[in-house]
């Protein structure tokens, strides 16, 4: 006769409100194979937390059905010291009204607690431990140490009971929990303690304890001896210590950050042949909503520090695909440096947003209060479904990144970012015992996209999604950021994590990068000229012209003149902040033929100009030379090779009322490179190159192009007259 069907399940996403009360939940399993009116599952909660709902995904996965019934919680912080005596109280309640003496009950703690396996290897392994009630070990002893000579000695295996879990026949676990009478603050784990070290009590009740972990395993204590198992597109906890698979994991105690972990894999959360199997659950899709049912956002921009490339920031903040008027912005900028930066975006775009709210550098407001402030705009306004956290250093070049996030529909996710060329990135995958950065085993996986997927992290920084609700919840607290002993960053992730909050990192779409803000110098008009070495990406990305990756593939290298090669090396952004720090130093040479700046103190061919040294960008101009330049000498002058050493690199100024052009003369290099820097026809009449030996001229050069020729013996060569207006241009003398 079959088994009759199963209640109906209590929806995962219930719309009952379990917060601040106990509920007594009831996982049965319906697998034949397992008997299945004889497994009942019982544990509990005080409120439906990250925890408790991967609990339900991993019983879920296996084919385990929820009931439950709610009571207030009143068994104290059962989680994190002794207590939680009233789990014992609501237990024994429970099996008082079961009458089926065949009938197997398993009882385990849920919010930091995963299921390997399911229901039938459970109760083959219960059958093969030969006893009625069994209980999890631990290798270490709790609540009361001095109880340790009173414990029976196993031959192999942990000595110590944990109260986390046990499964067991009803009438013995009856008989066990007949004796409670505590209170519901009191310990669960010493009540049971007493039970097994009293050996007549242990014998009427037929207890033993899992000592080698086959069906439990606590983590406190035993962390090395836990490894994930990676096997047949499912994932398993293998304790190497004893050889055994474990059904149940448990991170008791201060393992919270291990069984997050176990569970961004466990039980078939990422596996190698199924990659991320739960991303694209319980999703909140934007596609197809109108912009004014997009959720409202408050965007909170931080700017602590001098940071390279601010107008690109605000460039890429307006190009987020997401509707402005569904967005505020709050800006936070404690550097004086920055403030043209900011004042400009906000007079140009600020009208774009539904609201902005700005805290300049003359409040004087520290790091830490700005971003409780900035949680404040949000948690106090009853529409903001979401604050995105947005450090001024973040380069995000997903455009579609605001909108993966919110989709996401986690309580806190930050889109991964990394540092160029190093494993740096704005999540950590583990933490070391004082509470900082250590390397989880599948962080550089991670980080370099071997492993795709949203993780369970213990920390991020710069950039992050969080609920408005949960602002407005478990994360009320007005100094989320505050703290006596940790940066505001770390301060904040710590009190998330001892909320229970999950946080997560998702590598599944690329995102951006961060910047280095290291070496930044502010003495310069426009500083980000010289980055070139600490951002090298970001740097190339602003200055160097669009099509210059394209030079070889589209044939792009033109021949004006014999032996002259033409092609595109610098933005338009590029050419304007040069000539405008030239002009901003002001100091051009005279023109005549003695000039204490080179060698010899006497200039054959004089020009008005400015040399890189002098505004300090030699080491800068010879690495764009090395990077940029070197590459196309070797390919067309073949057998050449460069390292683009240089006396003389230069900013020219024609004027026709100071020096309009230049007498005709061979350059003191192998070769030159000469880079224009305006536009003829908009910036200046007339200019250009003539080649004598070759009656051959260059007349409109292009902006942001370089001319690269030889300098000695067959290319003599002049500057031709600037008519009107003022042409620039950059020239090298490359190998002297």
């Amino acid at each position: 006769m079959p088994p009759p069907p199963p209640p109906p399940p209590l929806p995962l996403q219930s719309k009952q409100h379990l917060t601040s009360h106990l509920t007594l939940f009831f996982l049965l399993s319906w697998n034949l194979l397992c008997l299945p009116d004889k497994l009942l599952v019982v544990t509990v909660a005080t409120k439906e937390t990250d925890g408790f709902r991967r609990f339900l995904r991993s019983a879920k996965h296996f084919n385990y059905t929820v009931l439950g019934r709610g009571q207030k919680w009143k068994g104290g912080d059962y989680m994190s010291a002794p207590g939680g005596g009233q789990k014992v109280k609501l237990l024994k309640a429970a099996l008082e009204k079961m009458k089926d003496k065949e009938k197997i009950i398993l009882f385990i703690d849920s919010y930091d607690v995963v299921f390997a396996s399911g229901p039938k290897e459970l109760l083959k392994k219960f059958q093969q431990a030969r006893h009625k009630v069994v209980f999890s070990s631990e290798t270490l002893i709790w609540p009361d140490r001095h109880l340790e000579d009173k414990y029976p000695h196993v031959r192999e295996g942990n000595r110590f009971l944990g109260s986390g879990g046990f499964i067991g026949y009803l009438p013995n676990i009856k008989e066990m929990v007949t004796g409670w009478d505590g209170e519901n603050h009191e310990s669960d784990q010493l009540f049971f303690t007493k039970l097994y070290i009293n050996p007549e009590k242990r014998k009427a009740v037929n207890m033993t304890i899992d000592s080698k972990c086959r069906l439990f395993q606590n983590l406190h204590g035993a962390l090395d001896e836990v490894v994930l198992k990676f096997e047949d597109g499912r994932v398993r906890a293998r304790n190497v210590l004893y050889d055994t698979l474990p059904v149940i994991i448990h991170g008791n105690g201060p393992t919270k950050l291990q069984i997050n972990y176990l569970g961004n894999y466990i039980p078939k959360v990422w596996t190698f042949e199924t990659g991320c199997t739960v991303c694209h659950e319980d999703l909140r899709p934007l596609t197809g909503l109108k912009e004014s049912e997009y959720p409202l956002v408050v965007i909170g921009i931080f700017i602590q520090q001098p940071t390279p490339f601010v107008t690109v920031f605000f460039e890429r903040l307006l190009k987020l695909r997401y509707p402005k008027n569904r967005l505020k912005l709050f800006i936070y900028n404690q550097e004086p440096h920055h403030e043209q930066q900011v004042s400009s975006f906000l007079h140009d775009y600020g009208n774009l947003y539904q609201d902005v709210k700005f805290i300049g550098p003359e409040e004087e407001m520290d790091s830490a209060t700005s971003r409780n402030v900035g949680f404040d705009m949000c948690r106090q306004d009853k529409d903001c479904e979401y604050f995105f956290n947005l450090d001024i250093e973040v380069v995000l070049k997903n455009e579609d990144t605001l909108k993966i996030v919110v989709e996401q529909n986690l309580p806190i996710v930050a889109p991964m970012i990394t540092r160029v060329g190093r494993l740096w990135s704005n999540f950590w995958g583990a933490l070391s015992a004082e509470g900082y950065y250590a390397r989880s085993e599948d962080y550089v996986d991670i980080v370099q996209g071997r492993r795709l997927g949203v993780w369970n992290v213990p920390y991020v920084s710069s950039v992050f999604l969080v609920k408005g609700s949960l602002l407005r919840s478990e994360l009320s607290e007005h100094d989320l950021f505050t703290s006596d002993v940790l940066d505001p960053d770390m301060a904040f992730c710590d009190k998330v994590r001892s909320k229970g909050v999950f946080m997560y990192a998702t590598n599944m779409h690329t995102f951006g990068r961060i910047l280095s803000t290291e070496n930044y110098e502010t003495q310069h008009l426009h500083n980000d000229l010289w980055q070139i070495f600490e951002n090298t990406l970001d740097w190339e990305e602003r200055y160097i012209h669009e099509n210059y990756t394209r030079i070889m593939k589209d044939k792009l290298i033109e021949t004006p003149c014999p032996d002259v090669y033409w092609f595109p090396i610098f933005s338009d952004i590029a050419c304007n902040h040069l000539v405008e720090e030239m002009e901003h130093f002001g100091q051009w040479s005279g023109g005549g033929n003695k000039d204490t700046r080179i060698q010899g103190g006497y200039e054959n061919v004089p020009t008005i100009d400015i040399h890189m040294n002098q505004v300090g960008y030699e080491k800068e101009w010879h690495k764009l030379l090395l990077d940029y330049v070197a590459p196309i000498t070797e390919k067309m002058y073949p057998g050449y090779y460069t390292k683009a050493q240089f006396d003389l690199a230069f900013v020219v100024r024609y004027k026709p009322d100071e020096q309009p052009s230049l007498r005709p003369h061979h350059d003191a290099s192998t070769f030159t490179i000469n880079i224009a820097l305006n536009e003829v026809g908009h910036d200046y009449q007339g200019g250009g190159c003539r080649f004598l030996r070759y009656n051959c001229s260059i007349q409109a050069p292009r902006k942001g192009w370089a001319l690269m020729h030889p300098g000695r013996l067959t290319h003599y060569h002049e500057g031709l007259p600037t008519t009107a207006g003022v042409r620039y241009i950059a020239v090298s003398f490359v190998d002297p």
